[in-house]
C-alpha cells in the first residue's frame, strides 16, 4: 500500500501579508481541486488542548461498559451518545469502532421537517464530568479554524469572503470521539467503510503515530498517515454541490489496527444549519469551465438542503436508532 503525499498548508500564512495570503489561497484551491484532502498546520490549536482532548478520549473509553452503555445512542432520538463496537454501519457493513457523538446542545423541536429530529441534547457520561468542558473548548477552537478556512475558500471560488457566513446560519457541528480497537484477523477489518462526508468541511485529529486512514485516488486506496501538529482536512458533499463539482468530495475509509494496538481519532464536522441550503456559487468563467458536475449516484443522492443530507447519513449509519425512534422514516428512501 503506497502512502498518499498530501499537501501541507499553513493557515497562519493568512496573517503574513497579502502575498502570503494569496499564495495560501492558491494552494488551498489546488489541494481541494486535485485531491480533496490536505494537512493543515498553523491552526493555533495548542499542544495542551490536544493533550487534554486525547486524555479525555482515553479516559472515556476506559470507563466500565455499564457507564458507557448508560448513554448509548439507542436512548437518544437525536443520534447522540455512545455507540458500541459494531453499532454503526457504512455502506450497509459493520464498522469496527466505538465512539461518542456530540452535537450542538439544544432543546428538542417538535414537528416540522423530519431533520428536526436531529436537534436535541447530548448524552454525557456521569462518571466523567470533565468531558463536557474539554469538548466545549475543542468545539470553540475548531469552529474558529473552520470559519477562517471557509472565508479563504469563498475568495478562492470568486465569491465574497462572507459567502459561507451568510449562508450557514447557526452551524450544525458534530464531534465524534472514536476508538478503533485492534484486531487479530489476517485481513484488514473495516474500521469505517468507504464514504464521503455529507456536509461541508471536516477537521480530523488523529492520535500521533497511528495510521489507518486511506484515501481513494484513481481507483486505488492509498495511506494518508498522520503528520505531527497537523489536522487532516477534507471537503464534504455539500461543498461539491455548491461548486458544481469544481471541488469534489473524496471517498475515504479507515482500516483497523492490528492487535494489541488501537487508535483514537476525533473528527470535527462543520456544517450549515439544518434548514440552510447552500446555493450554487457563481464561479468565475475560468473555474466554471473546469467544473465536472455533481456526482450522479442514485444510491447516494446529494441534497442541497443540509438537514436532508445529514438525516440521510444518520438513518443509514444507525438503523437501530432509526427503528426505535423513527420507524416512520425507516422505509422512506434517503
Amino acid at each position: 500500500m503506497a502512502e498518499l503525499t498530501l499537501p501541507i498548508l499553513d493557515l497562519s500564512r493568512l496573517d503574513e501579508g497579502p502575498d502570503e495570503a494569496a499564495a495560501f489561497r492558491d494552494d488551498l484551491r489546488a489541494a481541494t481541486r486535485d485531491v480533496g484532502f490536505f494537512y493543515l498546520t498553523g491552526t493555533g490549536v495548542t499542544p495542551r488542548l490536544e493533550q487534554r482532548i486525547h486524555r479525555a478520549a482515553r479516559n472515556f473509553f476506559a470507563l466500565p461498559d455499564e457507564e458507557k452503555l448508560a448513554i448509548e445512542n439507542v436512548r437518544s432520538p437525536h443520534f447522540r451518545g455512545y455507540t458500541r463496537i459494531g453499532g454503526e454501519r457504512t455502506q450497509g457493513k459493520v464498522d469496527w469502532r466505538e465512539q461518542i457523538d456530540i452535537g450542538p446542545e439544544r432543546a428538542p423541536i417538535e414537528g416540522g421537517p423530519a431533520f428536526n429530529r436531529l436537534i436535541g441534547p447530548n448524552l454525557w457520561p456521569a462518571a466523567q464530568p470533565e468531558l463536557r468542558e474539554v469538548v466545549s473548548a475543542w468545539h470553540e477552537t475548531l469552529s474558529a479554524v473552520s470559519r477562517r478556512l471557509l472565508r479563504a475558500w469563498a475568495q478562492v471560488l470568486g465569491a465574497e469572503e462572507s459567502y459561507f457566513d451568510r449562508h450557514f446560519g447557526e452551524p450544525s457541528t458534530l464531534i465524534k470521539i472514536v476508538r478503533y480497537p485492534g484486531t487479530r484477523e489476517p485481513r484488514p477489518r473495516q474500521g469505517v467503510g468507504a464514504h464521503k462526508d455529507s456536509g461541508v468541511l471536516t477537521l480530523l485529529w488523529v492520535e500521533p503515530g497511528k495510521g489507518g486512514l486511506q484515501v481513494e485516488r484513481d481507483g486505488e486506496w492509498v495511506d494518508a498517515p498522520p503528520v505531527p501538529g497537523a489536522f487532516v482536512v477534507n471537503i464534504g458533499e455539500l461543498l461539491e454541490y455548491a461548486t458544481g463539482g469544481y471541488l469534489k468530495a473524496t471517498n475515504h475509509r479507515v482500516v483497523s489496527p492490528s492487535a494489541p494496538d488501537d487508535r483514537i481519532s476525533i473528527p470535527f464536522f462543520f456544517n450549515p444549519a439544518l434548514d440552510q441550503r447552500l446555493p450554487p456559487i457563481e464561479l468565475p468563467a475560468e473555474l466554471a469551465s473546469q467544473a465536472r458536475g455533481v456526482t450522479d449516484d442514485p444510491s447516494n443522492r446529494i441534497h442541497a438542503l443540509y438537514g436532508e443530507n445529514a438525516l440521510k447519513s444518520r438513518l443509514r449509519a444507525h438503523p437501530d436508532v432509526a427503528a426505535i425512534h423513527h420507524p416512520d422514516l425507516v422505509e422512506v428512501p434517503a
